[in-house]
């Protein structure tokens, strides 16, 4: 798999664990959208898209599948959200 672009929308409400929402393009062929980058009690991670059953439940949508492509998932889209942040700050 190899993540060809990555889209970072940051959202301002500083109050709010939501810090932004992401797209990546995966091999220029498919997109993901709402991949959400929240600021919880142990740092940052990523929500993937999920939609709401009629149970109430939260169910993934996307989702990787092994620990190392997740990894590699967070690595790149905090490494734009990071960049994000220092384009809007100048």
């Amino acid at each position: 798999m190899n993540i060809t672009d990555i889209r970072v929308r940051v959202v301002n409400n500083s109050n709010d664990k939501l810090k932004a929402v992401a797209s990546i393009t995966i091999d220029d062929e498919i997109v993901v959208h709402d991949i959400k980058i929240i600021n919880g009690a142990k740092g940052y991670f990523l929500q993937m898209p999920s939609r709401k059953t009629s149970e109430g439940e939260f169910k993934d949508i996307v989702h990787p599948i092994k620990t190392e492509v997740r990894e590699q998932l967070k690595e790149q889209i905090l490494k734009a959200y990071e960049q994000a942040l220092a384009s809007a700050n100048e």
